[in-house]
């Protein structure tokens, strides 16, 4: 699976049963050393990795009660005022065929405006191949959601894994990673567990259990620490196993607040009055049926000359769109509508 030659741990155990758990402040925070500077917005914490031009991990408890959607996704894609040493921006990746992948995702981050804003930070985004944003990893990033419904909170910890030579995107050469990893932790009494992910940055039909590993096999391959706060015998034992076994595999959509799956993610479609379409949708592209025809690809809607190209600020992924007298705009990054020049 890996090329790093990284031995992986797949043995399977039932959780922790019975056992006590601590009142641990910043729990979700992996070991860092003198030399990092954790960055803590409002819901995540992340260390930014300047050589990579993204973070190492990102960090943050997700509970019951911040599945709750409050806020609709922002779109708006800034750079983050707190990475001094300057984060990646838009220019980045504009054009350069790559999602703008989202480590700490929007509908974890639904629970306040601000929390919402702060997710489209450059410094929470990753260059994901889109077949593998939109697919796979929105799938995981449903089910962690239904695993904070049941468990009434999980600790999170998400993030690319970065090793030497990678492709790079960009003036700032944000790199491309070919993997990533996301660590989750149920530490709520009586059945504490724990389980980890890696998984290629390309499409798959595969189920998430192929990709579950031991957290122990996402330290081996990452080299980061995670839950150190943690009692050392707890650590041992929820970090070598995966416990497949102890965690709910339902289905891959979003779930609402009562832990039953729904059918999932808000449209990504323009309505004819140019708002964001209210729909609800499970489909892989991300748009209802009403609104298939914009989606990247589609035959039924023009495409830009680079169908991958992002406009500016957006995650419209360089679409264009027909207004309601026949005109063709697309959405800026203050998520106004800007109309093409007629040939």
């Amino acid at each position: 699976m890996l090329s790093e030659n990284k031995s992986l741990v797949y043995a399977n155990s039932s959780p922790m049963k019975n056992a006590k758990t601590h009142n641990i402040l910043h729990l979700e925070i992996p070991r860092t050393s003198g030399n990092d500077k954790i960055i803590i917005h409002t819901g995540y914490s992340l260390l930014y990795n300047e050589k990579h031009e993204q973070a190492s991990w990102v960090a943050y408890e997700l509970t019951k009660e911040e599945t709750n959607k409050r806020f609709n996704r922002s779109n708006k894609f800034i750079t983050d005022p707190l990475v001094t040493t300057g984060s990646a921006n838009n220019a980045d990746y504009v054009g350069r065929g790559y999602d703008r992948g989202h480590m700490a995702p929007a509908a974890d981050m639904s629970w306040s405006s601000t929390t919402m804003a702060e997710s489209f930070y450059y410094s929470n985004m990753s260059p994901q191949n889109a077949s593998f944003n939109r697919g796979i990893w929105k799938r995981l990033e449903e089910l962690v959601r239904t695993w904070a419904i049941e468990d009434g909170a999980v600790y999170v910890i998400t993030g690319p894994v970065l090793t030497n030579g990678l492709p790079t995107i960009g003036r700032d050469k944000v790199s491309v990673p070919k993997y990533y990893f996301k660590v989750i932790l149920d530490y709520t009494e009586p059945g504490i567990k724990g389980i980890g992910f890696l998984l290629p940055n390309a499409g798959t039909k595969q189920p998430l259990q192929s990709f579950a590993v031991s957290i122990d096999s996402v330290e081996s391959v990452t080299g980061i620490d995670f839950f150190p706060l943690l009692p050392d015998e707890q650590e041992r034992l929820i970090e070598k196993t995966r416990s497949v076994n102890a965690w709910t595999w339902k289905s891959t959509s979003t779930t609402s607040t009562k832990g039953k799956a729904s059918a999932s993610a808000q449209c990504n479609g323009i309505t004819k009055a140019g708002n964001r379409c209210k729909n609800k949708t499970s489909n892989i592209n991300g748009y209802c049926n009403q609104h298939a025809n914009q989606a990247p690809g589609s035959t039924n809607e023009p495409a830009t000359t680079n169908p991958t190209a992002a406009p500016s600020g957006t995650n419209t992924d360089g679409q264009i769109f027909t207004g309601p007298r026949g005109g063709k705009y697309r959405i800026n990054e203050s998520g106004k509508k800007v109309y093409l020049k007629k040939d």
